[in-house]
């Protein structure tokens, strides 16, 4: 009804979890699920991440295009040059590693990062340029890397390992991660699937930096709600637990009873189907690819757990499209190049910050803030209030 002259908006039914509802316009990338593809700014993702660098990708998703070589080469040492923590950041890593010696790194990085925004003096994106917007997004990317590795050496009872200026982001990653200079391959390896994972349509850790930044908040803010996000099971929690399917089936032999009782049981097995691919996930057929060319018996078992999922999916969930996700074998690749299984979803969000970072920069071109409307189901309202006593 009107109240005061204003007509309160319409309210619209929308499937549940807003399924395949536009909230809003995007040039960044778009996700085509029932033809297996998906691009940054209109170049295939796959095809970038057999071709070009991280940092490539990087310059594509915040500048708006591709970088030629000597743009490339200035933009490597640009990001490079300040992955290094301010001196009250670096301080507090060892008692924010204790306090989430369970949790784990991501939660760390979510205090971390908020530290280092305050240090920083990070304001308001409503109150800021589009230059500060930038500088700042490209601030906290670079030292997201920086954060989650030394988190983990310290919650290994190990030392931090201070960034390399010369390594590329993927390779300079791994080397603080383990404290040795990584093998080529799997520098490289990493680094596709880093860029293969940077940014995937309105997901649900994207979509909350949306509605963040939507509110003015400033660049951290945003990115910490992001991370949040990405830490459920059911968004970015779950190349490890991929990984664990394989573990707990073991042996050859043991693949069609396991698989067999878990369906029937209803259970959900970790690294199949996906919201919206209705055909093979282009980032795990990508990732199965790196995976065969270092070869060995895990990867021969993981091929051959996938082909016995997909015939049983297909015998007793006939007419529905199941196929592996982009966890399957990244769980696989990652832990043939020497990643812990704790720093799966962490890598993850490594990559992901690049596409956060992009989305914050498109929406805060936006002043509407992003505020959808709930159905009231709750007791039939006014009901009057007991007296106390």
């Amino acid at each position: 009804m009107p109240t005061n002259g204003i007509t309160a908006a319409p309210v619209i039914d929308v499937p549940r979890g807003l399924a395949g509802v536009v909230v809003t316009d995007t040039a960044l990338g778009d996700v085509r699920g029932r033809e297996g593809f998906y691009h940054y700014r209109q170049y295939s993702a796959v095809e970038l991440a057999r071709t070009r660098s991280f940092e490539d990708v990087w310059h594509l998703m915040i500048h708006g295009e591709l970088p030629d070589p000597v743009r490339s080469a200035a933009f490597v040492r640009e990001t490079a040059a300040l992955r290094t923590l301010p001196d009250e950041v670096r301080a507090a890593l060892p008692a924010i590693a204790r306090a989430g010696s369970v949790s784990g790194p991501l939660a760390g990085l979510r205090t971390a990062l908020s530290l280092f925004g305050a240090s920083r003096g990070f304001r308001p994106v409503y109150d800021i340029d589009a230059n500060r917007r930038l500088e700042d997004t490209l601030l906290a990317t670079a030292v997201v890397p920086t954060m989650l590795t030394a988190l983990h050496r310290l919650g290994e009872g190990l030392d931090p390992v201070e960034p390399r200026a010369d390594l590329s982001y993927a390779a300079n990653y791994l080397y603080m991660l383990t404290g040795a200079e990584p093998e080529p391959g799997h520098a490289r390896a990493i680094e596709q699937y880093l860029i293969s994972t940077i940014d995937h349509g309105f997901n649900a850790s994207t979509f909350t930096a949306r509605v963040i930044t939507s509110t003015g908040a400033d660049v951290v803010a945003c990115l910490v709600g992001a991370i949040g996000a990405l830490s459920g099971p059911l968004h970015g929690g779950a190349p490890s637990r991929a990984l664990d399917t394989l573990d707990a089936i073991g042996t050859p032999d043991r693949i069609d009873p396991w698989v067999r009782e878990r369906v029937l049981a209803g259970d959900r097995i970790m690294g199949f189907g996906h919201p919206v691919y209705r055909t093979e996930d282009p980032r795990s057929r990508m990732l199965r690819g790196i995976a065969e060319g270092f070869g060995g018996p895990l990867v021969e078992f993981a091929v051959e757990v996938e082909r016995r999922v997909e015939v049983i999916l297909a015998e007793l969930k006939p007419g529905r499209e199941l196929h592996t996700n982009v966890e399957f074998y990244a769980g696989v690749v990652m832990e043939l190049c020497g990643l812990p299984r704790s720093m799966f979803t962490p890598t993850f969000a490594a990559a992901r910050v690049v596409g956060w970072s992009a989305n914050i920069l498109e929406q805060a071109q936006d002043s509407k803030i992003i505020r959808p409307a709930a159905r009231y189901v709750g007791a039939e309202p006014p009901v009057a209030v007991p007296l106390p006593g």
